[in-house]
């Protein structure tokens, strides 16, 4: 048997989807088309499902599945008792569902998607959040770059710049000091390169693909970024990002990229990001809190989400130990 938690969870989690209450009807959307909707006691779910398929959907197993009323019999839709479906089988129905109402190019994204591990949950992230907060100075560095370009970093301001150049080798970064006198490549790239992008600021779990096409477009610029004999890199660029817009962009480092996606580049950013929104959403609707309360709850007070999910994969990947590969078996005796 599977919940009205369960429906929730695996929607929320689907690019684009919308939860409202329509006449005391739990109803999720994309835009203004309904593809799930729950009975106002909860006990059926209505979901998109394929006019010239659905005769025979019913037909196969009716003490699950029923044909809409009369009213909307014109419609994509069929009625299943929430009792008689299980969790994978609500999942498939959910997915299908969503899938009728997105631009293919949507869909596809989210495939791609799916083989990512799924959405950390609020005991995993505590969790991590314990471990993380518990390293000694852990966010020394952070509170100094907050107070140093209060209310708000802008990097057209050189200090601004100046400030986040420290807290990137802070974090490891390792980017040259130049001495009096020489020029500063970071200094005069990133002011070149904050002219050239407009950052999308909204909360990583209202992000939309437009607007984290546009944030892995500037990583990828950002990154490129000459520094005398090499760029910027990936790591710093997707925190330089973070520090930007730190409640819209979840980080990465080289092994998070690595183990996550097997890349650094555009894309593999773009699918971080859709990945770090689906996380946000899940957790959202999981405590039923906002983004603020949600990381208070968890022990990071006063830090975004995007902040304490790339913590989650830092304690878990980054920190984490590999596992060791098995002594080899000792060669057997000459006979």
């Amino acid at each position: 048997m599977v919940t009205v938690e369960d429906v929730r969870r695996l929607a929320l989690a689907l690019p684009r989807t919308e939860e409202h209450l329509v006449r005391d009807r739990v109803k999720f959307r994309i835009g203004r088309i309904v593809y799930l909707a729950l009975s106002r006691d909860e006990t059926e779910l209505g979901f998109a499902f394929p006019k010239e398929e659905r005769a025979a959907l019913v037909a196969s197993e009716p003490q699950k599945f029923s044909l809409p009323g009369a009213g909307d019999l014109r419609y994509n839709w069929v009625h299943a008792r929430m009792a008689a479906l299980g969790t994978a089988e609500l999942a498939e129905l959910v997915t299908d569902a969503w899938r009728m109402c997105v631009p293919a190019k949507v869909a596809r994204a989210h495939l791609e998607d799916t083989a990512l591990p799924p959405a950390p949950g609020l005991d995993g992230l505590r969790a991590a959040a314990g471990v993380f907060g518990a390293f000694p100075g852990v966010d020394r560095s952070w509170h100094a770059l907050v107070a140093d370009t209060a209310p708000g970093i802008d990097l057209a301001d050189p200090a601004h710049r100046t400030a986040l150049h420290r807290w990137l080798n802070a974090w490891g970064c390792r980017i040259r000091y130049p001495r009096e006198g020489e020029p500063d490549p970071l200094d005069t790239g990133l002011a070149a390169w904050w002219a050239r992008h407009t950052l999308p600021g909204a909360p990583i779990a209202a992000l939309t693909d437009r607007e984290i096409g546009l944030l892995a477009a500037a990583y990828a610029d950002l990154a490129a970024l000459p520094l005398g004999r090499r760029g910027l890199g990936p790591t710093a660029a997707a925190k330089a990002l973070f520090a930007l817009r730190p409640r819209t962009v979840m980080p990465w480092d080289a092994a998070i990229a690595a183990r996550l996606h097997g890349a650094r580049d555009e894309r593999a950013f773009g699918r971080h990001l859709r990945t770090g929104r689906a996380w946000a959403r899940a957790v959202l609707a999981e405590s039923g809190l906002d983004e603020d309360a949600l990381t208070a709850g968890l022990g990071r007070p006063g830090l975004p989400l995007a902040k304490v999910l790339d913590e989650y994969l830092y304690v878990t990947l980054s920190h984490a130990p590999r596992p060791q590969a098995p002594a080899p078996a000792p060669a057997p005796a000459p006979r």
